[in-house]
C-alpha cells in the first residue's frame, strides 16, 4: 500500500510539474507516465551522496594529466588564445579526459575505448559500448514516424546498446527533435558531422548516453507533430524550444568535444530530474543564454541535479549562462571563459557551485559586466548563505567572483570534500586548446 500511495505521488508531482514546464508532450499519456516514474528512480539510482569524491576524482586526474605533459612547450596563458584549428604536429592530449584515448592511433579500431574516460558526475555513462556499431550512412530526416534505415534518427530509437558512427562528413537538418534512446553513443570522430538548420537534440526520459565530435548550431523550434521515439512508440508532439541539446528527466549522460554556436533557445539544457551529467572539451561561441541546469523554481527534484562542467571553452560573443543553475550541485572546473557580455556563471535557488581552477577574462568595454557571477530572484541575505566558493581561479581584466556561504565549508564537510584541488588555472590554455569537436583521422593519432 506504501509502494503505491509514493508511486501515485510522484504521478501527481510529474503531471503538476508538466503545466510550467514544456516537455513538448502533446498528449502525457501512460507510456509516458512510466517512464517519467522510471526516469526519477534512475535519478536516485545515479545521485552520488557524497558528489565532492567525483570532485577530487576528476581533479587528481587533471594533475596527473598536467605533470605528464609539464615538458611541452606550449604558451599556456596568452590573453589571445589560440585554439588548436589546423594543428599539425604531433598528437597532444592535454587534460585527463584526452589522455585516456586521443593518441592511440587505432583509435578508430577500438572506438569503445572512449567509454571508459568519462570523469566527473557523468562518469557512469557508456553509451552503446558493447553493442553494435551503427553507420549512419544517410543524411536525411524525412520520416518522422518510420524513419529511414541508415538515418540518425532510425539509429537512436532503437531499443538496443547502440554505437552510432557516420560513413562519411555530412549535414543533418533535422526536421523534428531527434529523440533518443538509452544506451546510445553518437560518435562524429574521424568525419565532420554538422547538425544544423532544424531541430535539436532531446534525451528524454532516457539514461547512459554518450554525445561526442559533432557539430551543432544554427537549430530552430520545431513545429511538432507525430514524431517516433523509440521502435514500438510514436506521438503526438508540440512545438519543440530551439535548444541545441535538451536533457529533460535524464540521467548519466557525457557530452563531450561538441562545437555548439547559435541556438534559439539554450546550448544544452538540464532540467527536470536530470542527473550524473559531464559537460566536457565542448567549444561555445556566438550565443546569449548557453546552459540552463533547473528551468523552475517549483521543481525541487532538481537538488538531485549533480553536473560536471569540465576544460570548456566559452568563446566569442557569449553574454550569459555558463551555466545558471537552480538547485543542485555543480562543479565548475579548469574552464576557459575568454567572452562574456553580462555575466559567466548564475543561479537561484540555492545551488552548491564549486568554481576551481578557472580563467575569467572579463569584457574589455563594459565596466558593468565585470563580475563572474549573478544570483537572482533573492535578496542578499537569502543569497548569502548560498554555498559558491572560487578556489584557485584566476581574474583578468577586472574580473571578479562574489562568494558566498561558509567560507569554511570544504573544511567542516570532509565527508564531502577530500581538499584535492584542481589543476592549477594557469594551465587551463593548455587544457582547453582542443577544446571543440576534433579533426581525427583514421589510422593517426586524434
Amino acid at each position: 500500500m506504501i509502494h503505491k500511495m509514493g508511486l501515485l505521488f510522484l504521478l501527481i508531482a510529474f503531471a503538476s510539474a508538466l503545466p510550467s514546464i514544456s516537455a513538448n508532450f502533446a498528449d502525457f499519456d501512460d507510456y509516458w507516465l512510466k517512464r517519467s516514474v522510471q526516469a526519477w528512480n534512475n535519478t536516485l539510482q545515479s545521485y552520488e551522496s557524497h558528489p565532492a569524491k567525483i570532485v577530487s576524482h576528476l581533479n587528481l586526474h587533471s594533475k596527473r594529466a598536467l605533470k605528464e605533459i609539464k615538458d611541452i612547450n606550449l604558451v599556456t596563458n596568452s590573453s589571445r588564445r589560440q585554439l588548436a584549428h589546423g594543428y599539425e604536429g604531433p598528437c597532444m592530449a592535454t587534460n585527463p579526459i584526452d589522455r585516456c584515448w586521443r593518441c592511440q592511433a587505432n583509435w578508430a579500431d577500438n572506438r569503445f575505448r572512449l567509454a571508459d574516460c568519462g570523469l566527473g558526475f557523468g562518469y557512469k555513462a557508456k553509451g552503446g559500448k558493447g553493442g553494435r556499431i551503427y553507420v549512419v550512412n544517410d543524411s536525411s530526416d524525412g520520416d518522422m514516424v518510420n524513419p529511414k534505415p541508415g538515418t540518425l534518427r532510425h539509429a537512436v530509437i532503437q531499443t538496443e546498446p547502440l554505437w552510432i558512427i557516420f560513413s562519411r562528413s555530412m549535414v543533418i537538418r533535422l526536421s523534428q527533435e531527434l529523440i533518443m534512446q538509452s544506451d546510445k553513443t553518437i560518435d562524429g570522430r574521424g568525419v565532420r558531422v554538422h547538425i544544423t538548420g532544424g531541430a535539436g537534440i532531446t534525451v528524454q526520459f532516457v539514461k547512459n548516453i554518450i554525445i561526442h565530435g559533432i557539430l551543432i548550431h544554427d537549430i530552430v523550434p520545431g513545429s511538432g507533430g507525430m514524431i517516433r521515439d523509440s521502435v514500438d512508440h510514436y506521438g503526438l508532439r508540440t512545438r519543440s524550444d530551439g535548444d541545441g541539446i535538451s536533457i529533460y528527466g535524464a540521467q548519466d549522460i557525457w557530452i563531450d568535444h561538441v562545437s555548439m554556436t547559435k541556438c534559439s533557445d539554450g546550448l544544452i539544457d538540464a532540467i527536470m530530474g536530470s542527473t550524473g551529467i559531464t559537460i566536457s572539451n565542448g567549444h561555445f561561441t556566438d550565443h546569449n543564454e548557453a546552459m540552463l541546469f533547473g528551468a523552475s523554481d517549483s521543481h525541487t527534484q532538481d537538488v538531485k541535479m549533480q553536473i560536471t562542467v569540465a576544460f570548456n571553452h566559452f568563446g566569442k560573443r557569449m553574454v550569459q549562462r555558463m551555466p545558471r543553475c537552480r538547485f543542485g550541485y555543480i562543479h565548475v572546473v579548469n574552464n576557459d571563459y575568454t567572452h562574456w557580455n553580462m555575466y559567466a556563471i548564475g543561479g537561484s535557488k540555492n545551488p552548491i557551485i564549486i568554481s576551481q581552477g578557472n580563467r575569467f577574462i572579463a569584457p574589455p568595454d563594459n565596466p558593468f559586466a565585470k563580475e563572474v557571477t549573478k544570483r537572482e530572484y533573492s535578496p542578499e541575505s537569502v543569497w548569502s548563505q548560498w554555498i559558491w566558493r572560487s578556489e584557485g581561479d584566476i581574474f583578468l581584466r577586472g574580473a571578479f567572483f562574489v562568494q558566498s556561504g561558509d567560507a569554511t565549508y570544504t573544511s567542516k564537510h570532509p565527508e564531502k570534500y577530500d581538499l584535492i584541488q584542481a589543476a592549477s588555472a594557469t594551465q587551463v590554455g593548455i587544457m582547453t586548446k582542443f577544446a571543440g569537436a576534433l579533426g581525427c583521422k583514421v589510422g593517426q593519432p586524434c
